[in-house]
């Protein structure tokens, strides 16, 4: 495995799911974990459950004040931030173009677009105190092609990785690496609560879009924050890395 003794991270949305697999991984491989979420009560269990080295902070990712906040505290607890992992999300709304309100637009783009965009301007200048780090944005498969009645998420999970690729080319020169993460079917509570919304189930959308033929576990999903976040991955910036069980490939 990849190796983050000593390292300090903030994990948005790291009270389950994905989120919650990378702080568990994280934690095991030496890290120092924020939990950056709005579900406090289910971040605190995790962090009880793990140990001194995980806490939590209150986070709206689309708060500015709560960014700020998030990242301070951060710094006090475990010195200066090497790693971000912007994975907090809205699922979206499954609804047509034409069904689709502006206020629900925006809603989503606020938190899967602007949380990103604070994400990493909040943290840039911990990140320098640190002498630099990796920055990994969970954008979606959605991020790399378009889906039917998908029209928020996939126009905030686009953005997410036209915003990665800027910030590796601006960044770069701070030795601060950026990259997307693009996640297919990942049995998380969010994306079965999603399925149950529309009606349909993982195993129809599973036998007919994924190559591989099974979801992943979110573990699958963080084992990829891990290579990122690690000295492994020390040349990987501005890449757009599918883990989607081939989707993305036809």
């Amino acid at each position: 495995m990849f190796d983050l003794s000593g390292k300090v991270a903030i994990i948005t949305g790291g009270a389950s799911g994905i989120g919650a697999a990378a702080v568990r991984m994280f934690h095991q491989l030496g890290a120092n974990v924020t939990i950056g979420d709005i579900q406090v009560e289910q971040g605190e269990a995790l962090a009880g459950e793990l140990g001194d080295r995980v806490r939590v902070s209150r986070l709206d990712v689309t708060d500015a004040a709560g960014w700020a906040r998030t990242v301070d505290e951060t710094e006090k607890a475990f010195g200066p931030v090497n790693i971000l992992v912007n994975n907090a999300g809205h699922s979206g709304h499954r609804k047509s173009i034409a069904d689709l309100s502006l206020e629900e637009f925006r809603r989503v783009c606020a938190i899967n677009q602007d949380g990103v965009f604070l994400g990493m301007k909040t943290v840039l200048p911990s990140m320098l105190r640190a002498g630099g780090g990796s920055i990994i944005n969970n954008s979606s498969s959605w991020g790399l092609v378009g889906a039917a009645d998908n029209m928020d998420y996939c126009a905030s999970k686009f953005a997410i990785t036209g915003m990665t690729k800027a910030a590796a080319i601006e960044l770069a020169s701070l030795n601060i690496r950026v990259n997307s993460v693009h996640p297919g079917m990942t049995l998380t509570p969010m994306v079965v609560s999603t399925l149950e919304m529309i009606g349909a189930s993982a195993d129809e959308f599973i036998s007919r879009m994924l190559p591989i033929n099974r979801g992943a576990a979110p573990s699958e999903i963080a084992s990829v924050f891990a290579f990122l976040a690690s000295d492994a991955a020390s040349f990987v910036t501005g890449a757009a890395i599918a883990a989607d069980g081939g989707l993305t490939a036809q």
